[in-house]
């Protein structure tokens, strides 16, 4: 009996089963799950996550001495001209690990949409700057298989030489900037430029001049090629064009949430970038810099203590830790460490103070360098002009209190013109100026260029063994241990994997 009962119970309990098979499915699928990303979300993701962050604070600004932190720790990197992996993965964990992803795959969605084009070409156009970013960090990274895990399989990309990236990016530019098409379906959603196809399209042509003068040492034949088809493409035309992340209180700017929580003691205006404005009368250190005089400690740089005043900035020297930069204060006459001038974290370092990227000044600039060597028209000496009037005048959209007046622009302007037989060095020491905080780009033209002319910073416990600045930053822990072969394989074609290994385009 006992029996009976327990098979009829397992039948009720198997009819139960099938009875319960229609709709299965559906009860385990999560209803409010995404199943699908709309790509053009998924290009706002990857240009809002280029913004520069903390590694372009410990590395990048820090190794062109325009900021310097006296402090150690778990941060120490450029400062002390140290290899950190941790901060050095920055760049390699927000663009290889995420932005080429969602660019591989947007690009995936729309190549065979033609109503789609545009978003193709643009995502394309992203793509290809943040592959310069990556390999004018790295050297070579994967770039013909990266972020194909989802799309193919491919977990272990290999990877491609810079001069094939290189070579590869330039065509991208070109093509897919001459792909977008006013006439086609707009992409209201883009946050960078709101769909205007136009806009777009200088900045893509000025990424290309941008990428053919990184081959000016390299490849100059190339180089002028390169700025040749940029230029006939139609560059950045004003401050209108600029390429700006617009940070609010949804995603605030990187730099200025480091400035403003717990690293807000810590950075400092780098003494070389200081003394340079203060010696010109640029009335760009007006905008850019604050010192709390007297300040003995990071909880007396208050507002009270605040002076905006370019006279009495003082930047702190590289070459020291805050337990060996005693004298250094004693010789400028300062309370302590903490009274040297910082970026004004109330202004261009503010949570919504916002991002440039690619701009009409630094656009200018390459100008003025590429007529110099005659590998495009116009005069040089006006392309300077204009470039660092342009970024003066970028300044106001930080807010009114850090807009130049025109007349201190004229003036300034006027007092500067380009020097004969020192262009190249004004040129690229105005390009300087004008990438700050866009450490990556001031790094990247720095090694290019060969200015400014910057003393090596002195710290005496470095991990540089043969060069006197970081060439390149190495690569992350992670892929040494997960793509070993393939990480091996472009150490053995590209030199040791080490902060002083020249990236192909940085030529001696």
């Amino acid at each position: 009996m006992k029996n009976k009962l327990r098979i009829s119970a397992i039948f009720l309990v198997l009819f139960g089963l099938v009875g319960c098979d229609k709709g299965f499915d559906e009860m385990n699928v999560n209803p409010i799950a995404l199943t699908s990303v709309e790509p053009s979300y998924q290009l706002n993701s990857a240009i809002i996550n280029t913004a520069p962050g903390y590694g372009n604070l410990s590395y990048e600004t820090t190794i062109v001495k325009q900021m310097i932190t006296p402090f150690s720790g778990q941060g120490s990197a450029a400062n002390f001209n140290q290899d950190n992996r941790g901060v050095a993965a920055g760049n390699w964990n927000t663009l290889y690990q995420t932005n080429v992803k969602e660019l591989t795959d947007v690009i995936a969605k729309t190549k065979d949409l033609p109503a789609r084009s545009n978003l193709y070409n643009m995502a394309r156009i992203w793509k290809a700057y943040t592959f310069m970013l990556l390999t004018d960090t790295y050297g070579d990274v994967p770039y013909n298989e990266a972020g194909k895990n989802y799309l193919e399989g491919i977990s272990t990309p290999a990877y491609d030489s810079q001069e094939s990236i290189y070579t590869s990016i330039l065509t991208e530019l070109e093509t897919a900037s001459a792909g977008l098409d006013a006439a086609k379906t707009r992409v209201t959603t883009d946050v960078l430029y709101d769909g205007d196809i136009v806009k777009w399209k200088r900045f893509g042509y000025s990424l290309l001049l941008r990428a053919g003068m990184r081959l000016s040492k390299i490849n100059p034949t190339k180089a002028a090629e390169a700025v040749g088809k940029a230029v006939t493409g139609g560059l950045m035309q004003s401050n209108a064009d600029n390429a700006i992340i617009r940070h609010n209180a949804s995603f605030a700017n990187p730099v200025g949430s480091q400035l403003n929580g717990g690293q807000s003691a810590f950075f400092y205006l780098a003494a070389d970038f200081v003394t340079h404005l203060k010696n010109a009368n640029d009335p760009r250190l007006a905008a850019i810099a604050v010192r709390y005089v007297g300040a003995a400690s990071g909880a007396q740089q208050i507002e009270s203590r605040a002076n905006r005043t370019p006279a009495v900035q003082i930047g702190a020297p590289q070459g020291f830790d805050n337990t060996t930069i005693g004298p250094e204060v004693t010789a400028n006459g300062l309370a302590s460490l903490w009274d040297f001038s910082q970026l004004d974290r109330t202004r261009v370092a503010g949570l919504n103070a916002p991002s440039f990227l690619v701009t009409y000044a630094q656009t200018q600039l390459l100008l003025a360098e590429a007529a110099f060597r005659n590998w495009t028209t116009g005069t040089s000496g006006t392309f300077y002009s204009n470039g660092i009037r342009a970024h003066m005048q970028q300044f106001a959209s930080y807010g009114t209190s850090t807009a130049i007046a025109d007349a201190a622009i004229n003036t300034f302007v006027s007092a500067n013109p380009l020097t004969a037989g020192k262009e190249l060095e004004e040129i690229n020491t105005q390009y300087w100026v004008a990438t700050f905080l866009v450490g990556p780009e001031s790094w990247a033209n720095f090694r290019r260029s060969g200015f400014p002319n910057l003393t090596p910073n002195p710290y005496p416990g470095k991990d540089l063994k043969t060069e006197p600045f970081i060439r390149r930053l190495t690569y992350t822990d992670a892929e040494l241990n997960v793509n070993k072969t393939n990480v091996q394989a472009a150490i053995a074609r590209q030199g040791a994997d080490i902060m002083d290994t020249r990236v192909w385009w940085d030529k001696k």
